[in-house]
């Protein structure tokens, strides 16, 4: 580890050069290009100089124990323990800080939210968890736009609704939230107070970038359909919604929620490319590893990770153990600390990975 840090200081230095170099400051892509490099090995850069200051400050104490005075010694003697905690903390931060990032972290997701088993129940949490993560986005500062949504049958909710969630860092701080999400709680048509059990799946995919996917027109059959609203009503006169099927894996995306032809295509065009890049990375994850799929950090997406339980305000996520009982504030957007102990769990067990 410590050669590694030392090579990444060497890199940090030569940057720093080039930095303040006038022919790269005049060429702005590739100051930009350095500039970005820099930034990204700071931490380590930093971290690393005060582990060493304090080995010095470790060493320094030990000479003082061979050859100080008594109240020197008795001093040195008090802090090499205290020195020696902060350099093992130390150790752990930069072995987390030396992990390899995902590289998908800073990209925008596409947030897909369907109702599973459970009826109207399980199209009524859909939406609750609709509102969930759209108030999230909102206290972290993302945009959220509609991309499609298809409503439930009965006493409302969702059946189906995709959401595109940009901002800085939304992929890596929702990407543990894909899986199934079950709810236990007495529906409002339940005469007998019995607990009804229901279920959503929730999918979360990095956007994609057009040069990353390339799809071929002539693989897509595009279809024109009028949109239909609540109960199967035409809500528009015009053949706006837009289905795109992509012929060579079956894919299938619908669009409806735009009153122009060419937004409902643009936006469906939008999801198909996500949903392609994250089949083509889980193909590439399982040719590495079939135990540990990379897009979601956690594996199965038909794993339960996660129970609401109403009657008891209740949430327990089953990866990590983790049971809090404040469900209303959860509900509200207020899932930081669930997203913080997910973060923390899996990035100690990528340090675990690692270490073998």
């Amino acid at each position: 580890m410590l050669t590694k840090l030392r090579e990444i200081e060497k890199r940090y230095e030569e940057l720093e050069d080039m930095l303040s170099d006038p022919a790269i400051l005049a060429n702005y892509s590739v100051y930009q290009k350095h500039a970005r490099e820099h930034a990204g090995i700071a931490d380590i850069v930093q971290a690393y100089r005060e582990y060493r200051r304090i080995e010095s400050q470790i060493e320094d104490n030990k000479g003082l124990l061979r050859d100080g005075d008594e109240e020197l010694r008795e001093l040195a003697k008090e802090e090499i323990p205290h020195l020696r905690e902060k350099l093992e903390e130390l150790e752990e931060r930069l072995k987390r800080l030396l992990l390899p990032e995902d590289p998908n972290d800073e990209r925008n997701v596409f947030l897909e939210i369907r109702a599973g088993t459970g009826g109207d129940e399980a199209g009524l949490f859909a939406e609750d968890l609709f509102r969930m993560y759209t108030r999230y986005a909102e206290r972290s500062g993302w945009k959220v736009d509609m991309i499609s949504s298809s409503l439930s049958g009965g006493i409302g909710g969702f059946k189906e609704v995709i959401l595109l969630i940009e901002g800085q860092g939304a992929y890596s701080r929702l990407k543990y939230e894909s899986g199934v999400h079950r709810v236990q709680r007495v529906p409002v048509t339940e005469a007998q107070g019995r607990i009804h059990t229901s279920a959503v799946t929730v999918a979360v995919l990095p956007e994609a970038d057009e040069v990353e996917v390339n799809i071929d027109p002539n693989e897509l059959r595009i279809d024109v359909y009028r949109s239909t609203g609540h109960g199967g009503q035409s809500v528009n006169t015009t053949d706006s919604a837009v289905r795109i099927t992509h012929l060579p894996t079956g894919l299938v995306v619908t669009c409806q929620d735009e009153k122009s032809q060419h937004k409902n295509k643009a936006k469906a065009l939008k999801v198909l490319r996500a949903r392609l890049f994250e089949q083509a990375q889980e193909e590439h994850d399982a040719a590495i590893s079939e135990t540990r799929k990379q897009q979601v950090g956690t594996g199965d997406r038909s794993q339960r990770i996660r129970t609401y339980n109403f009657p008891q305000g209740r949430m327990t996520d089953h990866r990590i153990g983790l049971t809090l009982y404040n469900l209303e504030h959860i509900l509200d957007g207020e899932i930081d600390p669930i997203i913080d102990a997910l973060s923390t769990h899996f990035q100690a067990e990528a340090l675990q990975s690692s270490a073998h």
